[in-house]
């Protein structure tokens, strides 16, 4: 293991989305605070409560999984295709570091980025609509979870994407729908019979009602299968995006 050049990458990455902190971080923090106020605040006149917990609140573990998920995926997909379009990648390829370690840097400044809006939101949750987290550990443990799993995913359509339309293409026709069909506005019992069933094979859906489960100690799925079902996206895609990395398809011309 090349410490000095792993260390020196990660950092590169971390820093990376720190130094525009105005593009990176501001913008899903206010946005999840627009949503907050106008669906959550406005909507709960409709809808007084969720499962028994007010709609302000049952939303916001939903908002929290959105901006980190989002985040997490764009910061490792962007900087690995940015790399690749301005011809940078083989200078990082010719270095003494594996494609192991490469991925990893890749993927922990994906995961940083992805638990850092992800916390912030949920401070945000605490302070503007006095939620109270029931297992706060488990919270945070779970954001880096899935951060870390689609940060390998982003790492994957990043190796994958030709031009950022394509990468746009990808975020935008599967992400997007499959993170607001999760259940981040609404809770799957209110749905119709079929809809629940298409909604358990959406794996956004489990990592939204883990976080849920963790923040509000309720959910609509068993918390070990959101558990197992992060896990499981974790070990497969970051295995997936390692072993792009060390075939050299997509990247190396």
């Amino acid at each position: 293991m090349n410490w000095v050049g792993f260390w020196t990458l990660t950092s590169r990455e971390v820093g990376r989305f720190f130094s525009v902190y105005r593009q990176t971080i501001i913008p899903g923090l206010s946005s999840s605070m627009l949503y907050i106020v106008i669906f959550g605040f406005t909507l709960e006149k409709r809808i007084s409560s969720i499962d028994g917990i007010p709609y302000t609140i049952f939303i916001i573990p939903g908002l929290i999984m959105m901006n980190a998920l989002t985040n997490a995926t764009s910061n490792s997909a962007s900087s690995m295709l940015q790399m690749k379009l301005l011809g940078q990648l083989p200078d990082i390829l010719q270095a003494p570091l594996s494609s192991f370690e490469i991925s990893l840097a890749y993927i922990i400044g994906g995961t940083v980025r992805g638990a850092v809006n992800g916390i912030l939101i949920l401070i945000v949750g605490v302070w503007l609509g006095n939620m109270t987290i029931a297992h706060p550990l488990s919270t945070i443990g779970f954001i880096l979870i899935v951060s870390w799993a689609f940060s390998s995913i982003g790492l994957l359509l990043g190796q994958l994407a030709e031009s950022w339309d394509q990468l746009a293409t990808m975020q935008n026709f599967i992400l997007t729908p499959l993170s607001f069909l999760g259940g981040i506005f609404y809770s799957i019992k209110m749905l119709p019979d079929w809809a629940q069933v298409a909604s358990q094979y959406n794996p956004i859906y489990y990592m939204i009602n883990g976080l849920r489960y963790t923040i509000l100690n309720t959910s609509d799925s068993s918390p070990h299968t959101s558990l197992g079902v992060a896990i499981m996206l974790t070990i497969i895609f970051s295995i997936a995006a390692i072993m792009l990395m060390e075939s050299g398809k997509k990247i190396k011309h």
